[in-house]
């Protein structure tokens, strides 16, 4: 008996890859996998209704912890992607990760996914499929299915579905983003109504100030309270979505080369990636900020992918901890008219001090005022060598000039 185990959500494309994958792949059993990463609880009961409805054995796994640690490692990388912090990005691995041990455990010869062919989603879950021994399958993306034909097949099998998504948009939710896409937002030039956003109210004038504390990089209190992880991303995602904070609407190049359209809610990411920039910002020395920034940039690259498992991401990790080692303090953020802008930061690792850098004093330490001058008279020093060369060398293309025409101009 060949059994396949489905990341199963309730919606069109896992309902109809139930009864594909055993009229088309030959599968005798299918038992469907639903890992939570912080979706609402209404797309939990359509997956357990839908699943029931089909008479599919149903796995749901908890993995709300896992994907909020990794979210934090992702703050720590100050990890955005064409100006957005990863959501789906981050959470396809440990989605894949949970549905490869419950295959394994199940004693499951293969295990599907219902991403089509355009996507990035099934390059990041296959990513954590094929390193085991188990059949890779892709019944949308294989059979070249259409939503249409995918709805056709549906009426035509009575299958407990009624058109997908449940609505206009294509909505994916975690703990981190809640992403918005599909009909009239794939227009460039449509302005999105306001009942896109669930998380993010309409800014107001109103304004509030909050202190988040970090220990070596991780946020681990807000106003001096103590939050777990995931306790306190659903903190500050209520209390920064109800200042309209964490809305980005962005034209996105996925992995295979689309560009696509993105609306994407992410109150408390932008929050304490914000804080955290504005604390490394106090504690790290220039050139630490500067490298770091190249170092960020590969470990988003590689968390876009889907690849936070990868050799690259483990030794780019190595810094980031070291440096992370002086990124302790508070960060005071002022939510006003949809930002979280910070206002305030300390730390007893600052690589500051108001003395040295005061209009009011004299001297930094033993270094006087006076000392600087022979710095001013060297800085720019290659640049004027330069551009008098080439003066030079303009002027003598001139006199030439002048010889061969006989000064006749």
């Amino acid at each position: 008996m060949t059994r396949v185990a489905l990341a199963f959500s309730g919606g069109l494309d896992t309902t109809v890859c139930v009864p594909l994958l055993e009229e088309e792949y030959g599968y005798d059993e299918v038992i469907g996998v639903t890992v939570d990463v912080g979706q609402p609880a209404s797309e939990f009961d359509e997956a357990e209704e839908t699943a029931e409805a089909l008479d599919l054995d149903h796995y749901v796994v908890d993995a709300k912890d896992e994907f909020a640690d990794l979210c934090f490692d992702s703050v720590r990388a100050n990890a955005t992607y064409q100006g957005y912090p990863l959501g789906t990005a981050l959470a396809r691995p440990v989605i894949a990760e949970a549905i490869l041990q419950v295959a394994e455990e199940q004693d499951c010869d293969g295990i599907a996914h219902g991403c089509t062919g355009k996507g990035n989603d099934q390059l990041r879950f296959e990513a954590v499929w094929r390193d085991s021994d188990l059949e890779v399958i892709a019944p949308v993306r294989e059979l070249g299915l259409t939503r249409e034909w995918e709805q056709e097949y549906a009426d035509d099998k009575d299958l407990p579905v009624e058109g997908g998504s449940g609505g206009d948009w294509s909505i994916d939710t975690n703990l981190w983003s809640r992403s918005v896409e599909g009909d009239e937002l794939e227009d460039p030039s449509y302005v999105p109504p306001t009942d896109i956003y669930d998380w993010t109210d309409e800014p107001s004038g109103e304004s509030e100030e909050i202190e988040i504390t970090f220990e070596k990089g991780y946020p681990v209190a807000v106003d001096g309270e103590e939050y777990d992880s995931v306790s306190l991303i659903e903190h500050l995602n209520e209390l920064a979505g109800s200042y309209g904070v964490g809305r980005t609407d962005s034209m996105e190049d996925r992995m295979l080369g689309l560009k696509v359209r993105e609306n994407y809610e992410h109150p408390a990411a932008t929050t304490l990636l914000n804080a955290h920039e504005a604390l490394e910002g106090l504690v790290l020395t220039q050139e630490e900020r500067e490298f770091k920034q190249l170092i960020d940039q590969r470990w988003s690259k590689k968390g876009y992918e889907g690849l936070v498992d990868a050799p690259l991401v483990g030794a780019l990790e190595g810094f980031i901890a070291q440096t992370q080692q002086r990124v302790t303090g508070t960060v005071t953020v002022r939510f006003e008219g949809g930002t979280a802008r910070p206002v305030a930061r300390d730390s007893e690792f600052a690589a500051y001090s108001a003395e040295h850098a005061s209009f009011d004093t004299e001297t930094v330490g033993k270094i006087t005022q006076e000392d600087a001058t022979g710095v001013a008279k060297y800085h720019g020093f290659q640049r004027r060598l330069a551009n008098a060369v080439t003066d030079d060398a303009d002027t003598d293309a001139e006199t030439v000039e002048l010889a061969t025409d006989g000064g006749e101009e």
